[in-house]
């Protein structure tokens, strides 16, 4: 059987330096080989060599790069060109970043059609594409296909987009498709749709080289795994013997890491337990710190015609505990957030915070109380003025508290102590820093208001499994020692597990199931609930590993 990619000793450098370093693997038809590590492994530019996609700067060595039968080292831009969407296609990981947001759906699919045609030098009428776009929506089992073609990428559902970023990529057939991080944000239900569909095209043949930090993804989907770290494979072999007996450190690091595979209180990241000298835990209160009422909300669609976002929900939230909030898109989850700061005021029903009006209270009287209630979102670095030192961003944090000016540099050094980071931070640009580090900065920066309630949204969704451990311990440490609440919303089921205390589970807007978080994930009473546990990946892995 001829290998669809065959390198050896693939080097890669940028000004001389190596960020891939000697790799080697193969893939055959059919099937699925799994990068991992964390960011900055090397995974992604390894990848991109399959493509004739280096980055400007990047030379390319190996013994042997060969990629659905042609030699990546003798190919030209041109000779890379005739390959790229024919032979080899990419999938990228944001298809609302992927798909042209000008172009409707139809016209984004069919291009690389008509693109190989025009270079082959064959006709093709725009009928012929309609037919073969539509058929591959079908093949990609997208509902409606006669009204999607006429959509643009920001009316389509999460999993309909990155299905249609898949059918992109497999419209001409190409013998090798390149997943990067094809899952990653995606709530369990479409992440599902996602896998299903892969799993589908591995069938029928097709080689997959997933690029992924998500252990449980890998274990459902590939059949061999190669662990990158700083641009070298470090173990490599059969998915379930990588991931049920991994004989490398770092592999088993990335595997203490993954929250579904541990009960709530163990340390993810193997850093130690941070030690918040300084801080004094908030005094008991009685009572619930944050109580919602009955809360409802409802907007209003492009149509016309009125949605329920939030439906009756109610919760009371005590000190120092955590309530999980989890759904897929679309539940509510996050406007129920944004009605619990103060950001949204609900149609019906109230919020109270510590006993007191909060949602009701006019904005003015809410503006001295709004330090109770912080938030840490998805992506910090958009929250962030870029041309802000972190310094810079927490000073400004400690000024709305109140603290004076001449304490505020070493209240900021303090600051990013609690959440394991170093003084020497202070002086860098948030551009500069990882992703850990940005989200343990934003973290920091709520801190700086004294909250009594952390409203976390999907705080740890986008980063690798190691990063999120950091974030994650970092959560529970001041959340131990400084008393705080959180309302930590997700669509990670196993994050959820690991941290929360007791749990919602929201679809349509509406609570469906409530309690403990042991009691709703070992002995959940909702069918839906049950349907989200039975998509979760995670649970192959957990059966894998013991």
């Amino acid at each position: 059987m001829t290998a669809l990619a065959d390198v050896d000793g693939l080097t890669i450098r940028f000004e001389g330096r190596p960020v891939v370093e000697d790799v080697s693997f193969r893939i055959e038809p059919g099937e699925c080989l799994a990068l991992v590590g964390e960011s900055g492994s090397g995974k992604t530019v390894t990848s991109r060599a399959l493509l004739g996609l280096v980055p400007d700067g990047g030379t390319v060595a190996a013994r042997r790069l060969e990629t659905v039968g042609h030699d990546g080292l003798a190919l030209d831009e041109r000779g890379w060109r005739d390959v790229r969407g024919r032979e080899i296609g990419l999938v990228a990981q944001d298809a609302l970043v992927s798909l042209d947001p000008l172009r409707r759906i139809g016209a984004e699919v069919g291009e690389a059609l008509r693109i190989h045609a025009r270079r082959e030098g064959r006709r093709i009428s725009r009928e012929e594409v309609r037919r073969a776009v539509l058929a591959e929506l079908v093949h990609m089992a997208i509902p409606e296909p006669e009204q999607r073609i006429r959509q643009y990428a920001h009316e389509l559902s999460g999993g309909q987009r990155q299905r249609a970023l898949v059918a992109a990529a497999t419209i001409n057939r190409p013998r090798l498709l390149v997943a990067d991080e094809p899952t990653t944000a995606l709530d369990v239900a479409v992440q599902r749709q996602v896998l299903t569909l892969l799993e589908r095209l591995k069938a029928e043949g097709t080689g997959l080289l997933l690029i992924s930090h998500d252990l449980a993804v890998v274990a459902r989907i590939a059949d061999r795994v190669a662990v990158m770290r700083q641009g070298r494979v470090v173990e490599a072999g059969p998915t379930p013997a990588v991931l049920a007996a991994p004989e490398h450190e770092y592999t088993r690091a990335l595997l203490a890491a993954e929250p579904s595979l541990h009960p709530r209180g163990t340390r993810l990241s193997g850093a130690a337990r941070l030690e918040l000298r300084s801080a004094a835990p908030a005094p008991a209160r009685q009572g619930a710190v944050l109580a919602v009422h009955d809360v409802a909300k409802r907007f209003r669609r492009p149509d016309g015609r009125w949605i329920a976002a939030v439906d009756g929900v109610s919760f009371d939230l005590d000190a120092g505990r955590t309530l999980g909030i989890v759904g897929e898109s679309g539940s509510g989850k996050t406007t129920l957030g944004r009605i619990v700061l103060g950001l949204e005021r609900p149609d019906r029903g109230e919020v109270l915070l510590d006993g007191a009006p909060w949602s009701a209270a006019p904005e003015r009287q809410r503006r001295e109380r709004r330090g109770a209630l912080q938030a840490v979102y998805q992506d910090p670095l958009s929250s962030f003025d870029p041309r802000a030192t972190v310094g810079a961003i927490l000073r400004e944090a400690l000024a709305l508290t109140g603290v004076p000016r001449r304490e505020r540099q070493d209240r900021a050094a303090e600051l990013v102590g609690r959440v394991g980071l170093t003084p020497d931070l202070l002086r860098r640009r948030p551009r500069t820093l990882s992703g850990g580090q940005r989200q343990r900065v934003a973290i920091a920066r709520a801190l700086a208001r004294e909250p009594r309630v952390l409203v976390c949204d999907e705080p740890v969704s986008a980063l690798d499994v190691s990063i999120q451990a950091q974030v994650l311990d970092a959560l529970a440490d001041v959340q131990e020692q400084l008393g705080l609440s959180m309302v930590f919303i997700s669509h990670d089921l196993g994050v959820i597990q690991h941290i929360s205390d007791d749990v919602l589970v929201m679809r349509g807007g509406a609570v469906v199931e409530r309690g403990p978080a042991e009691r709703v994930f070992r002995d959940p009473q909702h069918e839906y609930t049950r349907d989200l546990l039975a998509a979760l990946p995670a649970s192959r892995l957990r059966k894998e590993s013991e």
